[in-house]
């Protein structure tokens, strides 16, 4: 009975041994924990705290970008809009261009288009010296020749560059003060404040 007794105990001893070897072995598996809530079951590799609190995420706001004001209230898409408004023809589009190259000049890009707009005819449709030789001012090579550009935007850059150098940089800058070295006409600066006014206002 006695050698029973030892017999069971050694059964036992070795069985415990042997389950507690198995759960060591197999602890890993053990690691995922079947959680039951509100009738749904959730598997997870980490024991679930009904109490934890997600973790709240804020996203950085978007800031848009705002264009700058260019002039009189204006930015310089809206200013080109404008003038593209009254341009045609061979200048149809080019009003942010004429904007942009002015302002970076320093002239008055309004006054500058409506210049344009008077040697040019292209309110409706552009002379044949725009057409033909990409001049856009009526200005001249020799005091016979007109002068010629490879491209408009060429042809641009030149009668703004004109306009900086020989008008605003000596003080001329009121189509009055251009009028008496740009045109014989004196009554062209009308015509200039004419263009001036269907720009600002359209």
């Amino acid at each position: 009975m006695k050698n029973l007794c030892i017999k069971m105990a050694l059964v036992i001893l070795i069985t415990s041994s042997l389950i507690i070897g198995y759960k060591e072995k197999n602890k890993e598996s053990d690691l995922v924990e079947k959680v039951v809530i509100n009738n749904v079951l959730y598997r997870s590799d980490r024991t679930l705290d009904r109490y934890e609190e997600e973790e709240i995420i804020e996203e950085e706001p978007v800031v848009e970008e705002v264009e700058p004001i260019v002039y009189e209230g204006l930015t310089l898409n809206e200013l080109g809009l404008k003038i593209d408004n009254v341009l045609n023809s061979t200048l149809d589009g080019y009003g942010t261009t004429i904007a942009s190259l002015a302002l970076d000049k320093g002239v008055d890009p309004v006054v500058a288009a409506s210049i344009i707009l008077v040697e040019t005819g292209c309110k409706w449709t552009c002379s044949s010296l725009v057409r033909n030789a990409n001049n856009v001012g009526g200005m001249k090579a020799t005091s016979t020749r007109y002068a010629s550009f490879a491209t408009l935007e060429d042809g641009l850059e030149a009668f703004i560059n004109n306009l900086a150098n020989n008008y605003y940089a000596k003080g001329l800058t009121t189509p009055e003060a251009i009028n008496t070295k740009y045109a014989t006409n004196p009554n062209w600066h009308q015509d200039v404040y004419y263009y001036v006014e269907a720009i600002m206002s359209s």
